[in-house]
């Protein structure tokens, strides 16, 4: 390679062990302008499976597996038949977080905007398919409503769901900068059925509130009872002395869209009489001197 080129030019060094911690300021600097640019500063971030699909889907994908089981004979075949039918009943069992999920991100950004030009929230995701496309949805379904998808490059998923407003549409490389996005400008959290990656993001955000690190109010719902209640016992936790009792009101568990709503915008609204009281409003775009303001982390 030419030793005329530039630093900055050479993608082989750029793309290097050596570069990486430049990659890294890349991924903190650039959303940083963009948000500024798109004035965006509170966010309400929405986690739950990428595997989930749209009711009218997961249904039409169980007739067909019911279709092909009635259909074939070898045991070979039917076990396979079976497990097939096995998984799209479960992805309709899912479905009905999808829905819900569209319904209270559209609700959540009607509230927002219809506020007559106060602060404007967010609705955040992880960018890609299942509940995520979820929330995009509904917030698309306001009208002149944006919302933001921070992304992720990974083998087995699909790019950006398509209701991402476009220049909020973000593809990160390290999860550790994308997660610093997701909770620096998040004044709210909703938490669906999620596999690994809704659990690390959930247990990250209540280590970091737990502990201080994060001492702006956040709250926090985790929708869908049923799911919860069954794979996480944190009363079990509290009573093992792991985690103290006061702990659990981290968390606000509901199966109700209304519920949820009302709670969310409840606590975002005492979050703003709060702030009143102790400080001047955080502004609606970042700069640097706003940003402990905005981010109280």
């Amino acid at each position: 390679m030419s030793g005329t080129l530039k630093a900055y030019k050479n993608l082989d060094f750029l793309n290097s062990p050596r570069a990486r911690p430049i990659r890294v300021l890349c991924e903190l600097e650039e959303p940083k302008q963009r948000f500024q640019q798109s004035r965006v500063a509170d966010t309400i971030v929405f986690f739950g499976s990428a595997r989930s699909r749209p009711m009218d889907d997961a249904k039409d994908q169980l007739a067909h597996a019911r279709r092909e089981l009635e259909r074939v004979t070898g045991a070979t075949e039917r076990a396979q038949a079976e497990a097939s039918v096995a998984k799209a009943e479960r992805l309709v069992r899912l479905s009905r977080y999808y829905e819900d999920t569209v319904v209270l991100a559209r609700k959540v950004t009607e509230w927002d905007m219809q506020r007559g030009g106060r602060r404007r929230y967010f609705v955040c995701t992880g960018g890609g398919p299942g509940m995520m496309e979820a929330a995009n949805r509904g917030a698309s379904m306001v009208p002149g409503a944006r919302s933001v998808g921070l992304g992720i490059s990974l083998p087995f998923e699909e790019s950006l769901n398509p209701f991402v407003t476009p220049g909020l549409d973000f593809e990160f490389h390290y999860f550790f900068t994308r997660k610093y996005w997701f909770l620096y400008l998040a004044k709210a959290m909703v938490c669906l059925p999620g596999g690994f990656g809704t659990m690390d993001e959930l247990f990250e955000t209540a280590t970091l509130r737990q502990t201080q690190k994060i001492k702006k109010p956040l709250p926090t719902v985790l929708f869908g009872s049923d799911y919860w209640d069954a794979v996480i016992d944190m009363q079990a936790m509290a009573d093992w002395g792991t985690i103290s009792q006061d702990d659990l009101d981290l968390f606000y568990r509901t199966d109700s869209i209304d519920d949820a709503f009302d709670f969310l915008v409840a606590g975002l609204e005492e979050a703003e009489r709060l702030e009143e009281q102790t400080g001047p409003q955080a502004p609606v775009a970042i700069t640097e001197d706003d940003e402990q303001t905005i981010g109280s982390m």
